[in-house]
């Protein structure tokens, strides 16, 4: 089954970036591998993510459960209408993988995911973060991605090898058809709407463990 094509590419190295003007912090500048470049011709992918690419935030990002960043490129041609950033497109939310033909709408947690050599399984929705709104210089669009749903989601690599621009991405298992990103992403802010799922996903195989943790204390909270 063909699910989408891989689209771009992206890895990034750690620079200093100025803050924007309404970021009062006094460290004018701020550490980050937010920003991704294209990536010419086959990259390889290990269990930490592609070669070539830096995480700063080590204790928030990367790792085996956040090695690979993925983001919907319809999501850019509606981010160009709302914000009028006709400039923004692949690697704007510091992606790894640009996909055509996925979001976080028809993603479930636990799908796995062929792309050339190497095997994907989705661990957990993208947690956005202040960096989205300083990478923009706009301090709202952090809280219109959370109210939208336009997160992306991470991946784990359960086979390593090399993918590259162009190839197809086949879906090969899917364990939760019921639970898109989506939906999970939903849960994290509005737990009541759904205890019993919040009680389901905290000990869910293939969600990432601290995932699993966070739904688990807003279950106790819910009793």
């Amino acid at each position: 089954m063909s699910d989408g094509v891989l689209l771009s590419v992206r890895t990034g190295r750690v620079r200093k970036l100025p803050r924007p003007d309404w970021d009062r912090s006094p460290q004018r500048l701020w550490n980050t591998a937010y920003l991704k470049e294209e990536v010419d011709g086959p990259v390889r992918v290990g269990t930490l993510g592609l070669e070539g690419d830096e995480v700063f935030s080590t204790d928030v990002h990367g790792g085996p459960q956040m090695a690979v960043l993925a983001y919907s490129a319809g999501h850019y041609r509606t981010w160009q209408e709302e914000l009028s950033l006709p400039t923004m497109g692949p690697g704007g939310f510091g992606e790894n993988l640009t996909v055509e033909g996925q979001d976080e709408r028809d993603v479930c947690i636990g799908d796995i995911y062929e792309v050339g050599e190497v095997q994907l399984q989705v661990s957990q929705p993208r947690g956005p973060c202040a960096n989205i709104s300083r990478r923009w210089g706009i301090p709202t669009l952090l809280k219109r991605v959370s109210e939208t749903n336009r997160t992306g989601w991470y991946l784990r690599v359960l086979r390593e090898g090399r993918l590259e621009r162009g190839q197809t991405i086949r879906r090969v298992q899917r364990a939760h058809p019921a639970w898109p990103i989506e939906r999970l992403l939903t849960l994290r802010l509005q737990p009541q709407l759904d205890p019993a799922g919040v009680r389901w996903l905290s000990s869910c195989e293939g969600l990432a463990p601290l995932w699993q943790e966070m739904y688990a204390e807003k279950a106790a909270r819910l009793a």
